[in-house]
């Protein structure tokens, strides 16, 4: 018996049934870094990891500092709100804007920006790293 013409080999690439897929290039992993460190900063306390790991990074360095200046206030914010527990719906919309404020930094790391936070990013100019 003949074989017939419309057979295909199993072997060829075009018959696989699972993609092939290459190695992630080292440049976008690079980038994928940077960017996860960025995002890292705006994490409160954990503000500390991407100082350790990639504060060699400028575009990382700058997340870190208004993330820094984040947890500050933050931490201030908790001191304050312990001892004068009759502040707490003034500490509540502080606390409201300082999220609101690491969403924005957030975004703005994930896209790759290096923008100033409104209010406290002038306050982050001052830090060194």
């Amino acid at each position: 018996m003949e074989p017939s013409s419309n057979t295909t080999e199993s072997n060829s690439p075009a018959a696989s049934s699972t993609p092939v897929t290459s190695p992630q290039p080292a440049a976008e992993a690079a980038h994928e870094h940077r960017t996860l460190m960025a995002v890292l900063a705006y994490f409160g306390i954990l503000v500390i990891v991407p100082y350790l790991v990639a504060k060699e990074d400028s575009f990382v360095r700058f997340h870190v500092r208004q993330g820094a200046v984040l947890a500050l206030i933050w931490i201030a914010i908790w001191v304050v709100g312990g001892m004068v527990w009759m502040l707490y719906p003034l500490i509540s919309i502080i606390n409201l804007a300082l999220i609101i404020l690491s969403i924005i930094g957030i975004i703005n790391a994930v896209q790759g920006k290096e923008v100033e936070l409104p209010i406290t990013g002038g306050l982050a100019k001052h830090i060194k790293i």
